[in-house]
């Protein structure tokens, strides 16, 4: 009687022993789930608005683990333009079991390399700033975009210049001619955004009945240093020909300007300068009246976007309760126009 009860005893002690390891087990992967890691890959951290977003987006997180009560963790990688160090990127970390992998691609082209591998693995991907073809977005429902609408870019970027020449003709029109004479810079030829804007920025200055008379363009790769010399170089052989400036973006209108400067036709002494994206740079040129307007790519709407789809889809939630903008399997953020009139506001914005 005695050995049956000290073997019912040990066979009771067992049951204990291995609930309080299934209950220890259960407790570390419940832990392992606590936080969401997400990989982000950038085409190059230089870029002044992809380098603006990556900072929204780090600025953002804070208050999404507050909302979510877990650590978010957010690594940043540089693909310095190269896709195939991008490719490698991803693979990294879907090897390393990220939640959510965020894409700039560097070519958008091929994104359906990417798209791949993600489903592949069960990881969701959004793909921002660069946005890939259709067909590689219908690939896999668990596949995102968060971006702008090009068009209405060029639209406000083109509505900027035709309200200045409609109250300042006389100061824009210096030859007298009644034709405006402007100069292109444009960002890099196989981006979608650089096409939609050059073309629907004078579209919508043609449609307010402005004849006008383009003098020269050229890629400046959305940088600072090209735009400066092709600047350089059409101050050479227009000179004050030049009454306005379209820039695809603020940078490169960074570059224009110091151009213009170095030539004393900064300014009112010069044609005026457009460009997009309402960087600090940008908006800090309105505010010294070296600019006459900028097209706010709200780089922190974005941010929150990309953030919230990546966060929503790491829970096995659905991204649309999260961010409601989203539209199918895509995001557009909208657009502001910024000038003189309004610039403090969207600095204002900046700085919250």
């Amino acid at each position: 009687m005695k050995k049956m009860k000290s073997r019912i005893a040990r066979i009771c002690l067992a049951l204990c022993l291995a609930a309080m390891m299934a209950g220890c087990a259960g407790t570390e992967k419940k832990e392992e789930k606590t936080g969401i890691k997400i990989g982000v890959a950038i085409y190059r951290g230089d870029d002044a608005f992809i380098s603006s977003l990556c900072a929204s987006l780090e600025n953002a997180i804070k208050d999404k683990e507050e909302k979510l009560g877990k650590k978010v963790v957010v690594n940043i990688a540089d693909a310095k333009n190269s896709q195939s160090s991008q490719n490698d990127q991803v693979d990294d970390f879907i090897r390393k079991g990220y939640d959510a992998i965020c894409v700039n691609m560097v070519d958008r082209t091929v994104a359906a390399v990417i798209v791949d591998k993600a489903k592949e693995a069960g990881i969701p991907i959004i793909f921002f700033n660069r946005e890939p073809v259709e067909e590689d977005m219908a690939i896999w429902n668990q596949t995102y975009y968060v971006g702008t609408d090009a068009r209405e870019a060029g639209e406000l970027e083109g509505q900027i210049v035709a309200d200045a020449w409609k109250s300042q003709e006389s100061r824009i029109d210096k030859n007298g001619d009644g034709k405006l004479q402007y100069v292109m810079l444009e960002g890099e030829q196989v981006h979608q955004d650089s096409l939609i804007r050059t073309e629907y920025s004078v579209k919508t200055i043609l449609k307010e009945g402005i004849v006008t008379e383009k003098l020269a363009s050229g890629t400046g790769n959305w940088m600072r240093s090209p735009a400066y010399e092709l600047m350089q170089e059409w101050i050479g052989q227009y000179g004050s020909q030049i009454e306005v400036v379209l820039s695809n973006n603020d940078e490169m209108a960074m570059g224009a300007i110091e151009a213009l400067a170095e030539n004393g036709m900064s300014g009112g002494n010069g044609p005026i300068v457009v460009g997009i994206d309402g960087t600090e740079d940008g908006l800090e040129k309105i505010i010294k009246g070296e600019m006459e307007g900028t097209v706010m790519n709200d780089a922190r709407g974005q941010a929150e976007s990309i953030l919230g789809i990546a966060c929503a889809c790491a829970e096995g939630k659905d991204p649309k309760q999260e961010v409601p903008e989203l539209k199918g399997q895509y995001v557009r953020v909208p657009h502001s126009p910024v000038t003189a009139d309004n610039v403090q506001e969207f600095i204002d914005y900046k700085n919250k």
